[in-house]
């Protein structure tokens, strides 16, 4: 009786491990993902690469006249285009992560190997976070040059704008490499078509054989201190400064307050307004052609927005430009 309940819950052990082992093989299937893109618009192929490609010029020519203005320009030598010229660096890497892939899936079906897709998805992820660190260390500096005047100079010195600049790109990397590395250790057993134009988080998990909760929980986690909590220094920065703004006792000075940091607001409501409407509207499991053109709103559409917001808005790069020019 003794040897035969040994050897039953054994022989069970091993049937298990026998079928893990069988599982595992066919884990090991999937080494690419093909990327469909916006196969349901093929009709509309022609208007899309034009138009998309226009874009991409647009934003790569904007965000580098930025980076060039603030590099060459004495005139843009303060901390707030300092920063500004980060942004445009963050936005330029962005959409060039993006954009000429997606260009590739209108043209025809693209095959992206795993490793390729999970660094356009950590990539993706990386640079989305910089660009909210930046934006809320860009509040930070508004925050001094409005409501400490008298210690802007002392605080926001070179070296400090430097290390400020640094630990948001470095901080936004290491957070996504968390989550990263949490989704390559899933397991995709096939099918292995993301209907979308680039490797996003939703439909990764979606592909996964795996248990996918402890990602989705992780990456709900980590996108607080790369998301939620930039927003709300922000918010927190910019409530400050209005009520330091209302209680200038000139109109003239209350006019060239809120026009200091009218340029930095606008560029923070187009950022987190399209990351809001985009993944309310992901959340709620609209039609994948829906979720695509939302995916270009933070994908496509801020970055060419940035330096177009502040080409215009900025009397000070709208003369550096024209400086810039006429050199040429």
């Amino acid at each position: 009786m003794s040897g035969n309940n040994i050897s039953e819950p054994t022989s069970q052990m091993e049937n298990e491990w026998i079928q893990q082992a069988i599982n595992k093989e066919n884990w090991t299937m999937v080494s690419d993902f093909i990327l469909l893109g916006f196969h349901d618009l093929y009709s509309f192929k022609g208007i899309l690469i034009l138009g998309l490609l226009l874009i991409y010029l647009l934003t790569v020519t904007g965000n580098l006249m930025i980076i060039m203005l603030v590099t060459f320009c004495q005139s843009l030598d303060s901390p707030m285009y300092f920063f500004l010229g980060h942004l445009s660096t963050c936005d330029l890497l962005l959409t060039t992560v993006i954009v000429p892939l997606m260009l590739d899936t209108i043209v025809r079906e693209v095959t992206i190997t795993f490793v390729g897709c999970f660094a356009q998805f950590y990539l993706f992820g990386s640079l989305a976070a910089t660009e909210c660190f930046i934006l809320s260390i860009m509040s930070y500096d508004r925050y001094l040059a409005i409501c400490r005047p008298l210690h802007y100079s002392s605080v926001m010195n070179l070296k400090r704008c430097v290390h400020l600049a640094f630990w948001c790109w470095i901080l936004a990397f290491m957070l996504m490499l968390l989550t990263s590395i949490q989704i390559g250790r899933l397991q995709f057993c096939g099918p292995n078509v993301i209907d979308h134009f680039f490797c996003d988080l939703a439909p990764l998990l979606q592909l996964s054989c795996s248990d996918t909760s402890f990602v989705e929980a992780e990456n709900l986690i980590g996108g607080l201190p790369a998301t939620v909590l930039p927003l709300a220094f922000i918010t927190a920065t910019y409530i400050i400064i209005f009520h330091t703004i209302l209680r200038i006792p000139s109109s003239t000075g209350k006019q060239k307050a809120f026009y200091t940091c009218s340029s930095h607001l606008t560029v923070v409501c187009v950022y987190y307004g399209t990351l809001i409407v985009a993944y309310l509207f992901l959340s709620k499991g609209h039609s994948l052609s829906l979720n695509k053109i939302l995916s270009l709103l933070y994908t496509v559409l801020t970055p060419l927005l940035n330096p177009i917001i502040y080409s215009f808005r900025s009397k000070e790069i709208k003369r550096a430009l024209s400086k810039f020019l006429r050199v040429i």
